[in-house]
């Protein structure tokens, strides 16, 4: 089974990550793309964030109408600090094929990861690239350590040794931010279409956001 982890803060999930998610789906003939909400972000441990729960619920909801949608608590019962390398290993022990969604700004600081270079023995990774992103010489974007592991099997694929792929997909890009939500909350403005209608009715119920 081929199946996506799509990881992040998610607070809170909004109509750009479910559009992304699809059109990676679709791109790669996904059975299931997971919802992966971290517990605590590695690099933004300082960042105050909406309680684990609230934002595992949204996620719920968010993900409901898509069958091939799925949001997975594995970060949220581990605990402490969310590690993706954790999470792949456990993926990859239970499906056949993993593919790791990452965008093109977390990708360039990779190197930072907790045991990196484990991530691309066992995920093939799909970089998200906007498409008014710069084109660049795809390997340079990788850490230097793995320059030597990585070839290119076409413009947007490089190939590791171990196997594994890293595919630079270009996704539609809707100028939505879970940021720009959370202040539009805050002063009391319409989020409708912005996120969907059961997170739109969740964030009002439970006053998140100052709503």
């Amino acid at each position: 089974m081929r199946v996506g982890l799509f990881g992040g803060t998610f607070d809170p999930v909004h109509n750009g990550h479910l559009r992304v998610a699809e059109e990676v789906r679709e791109h790669f003939g996904l059975e299931k793309v997971y919802f992966i909400p971290a517990f605590i972000q590695p690099l933004k441990r300082r960042i105050k964030v909406t309680a684990a729960a609230d934002r595992l619920k949204m996620v719920e909801m968010a993900t409901r109408s898509n069958t091939s949608f799925h949001a997975s608590e594995i970060e949220m019962r581990r605990g402490g600090v969310s590690y993706s390398i954790d999470t792949i290993r456990a993926f990859a022990a239970r499906y056949g094929e993993v593919f790791f969604l990452v965008g093109l700004d977390a990708f360039l600081e990779i190197h930072l990861w907790k045991e990196y270079r484990e991530v691309f023995e066992l995920a093939h990774l799909i970089v998200l690239v906007r498409p008014t992103h710069k084109k660049v010489n795809r390997r340079d974007v990788f850490p230097v350590s793995l320059r030597p592991h990585v070839k290119a099997v076409d413009e947007n694929t490089y190939e590791h040794s171990s196997g594994k792929r890293i595919y630079f997909l270009r996704v539609t890009q809707l100028d939505i931010s879970s940021t720009m939500i959370r202040e539009l909350a805050r002063n009391g403005s319409s989020i409708k279409y912005l996120v969907s209608y059961g997170v739109e009715r969740f964030i009002k119920k439970r006053g998140l956001y100052g709503a």
